[in-house]
């Protein structure tokens, strides 16, 4: 189900009719201005997650000891966790 060329008009019509011609690029910007805030805030949580992900495979590298690598001992850890 997609909108057509009519229905997009329409919609459009009554965004203008509602919010009048000034309001529409302040609203446009506001939006922008979300969009950019929003973004920032998921890279940030995803930097956060890599870190603490890689801060916990270290960990786990240095508690065993050995020289195997920290994701297989982790896994070997959880799996030890779980028994």
């Amino acid at each position: 189900m997609s909108l057509g060329i009519t229905e997009i008009i329409l919609i459009l019509v009554v965004v203008l009719v509602l919010f009048g011609g000034k309001k529409i690029p302040e609203l446009a910007r506001g939006l922008g201005k979300a969009q950019a805030e929003y973004k920032k805030a998921r890279e940030a949580i995803e930097n956060e997650v890599n870190e603490f992900k890689s801060e916990v495979e270290k960990a786990a590298g240095e508690e065993t000891g050995n020289k195997t690598p920290a994701k297989k001992t982790a896994k070997k850890s959880v799996k030890k966790a779980k028994k």
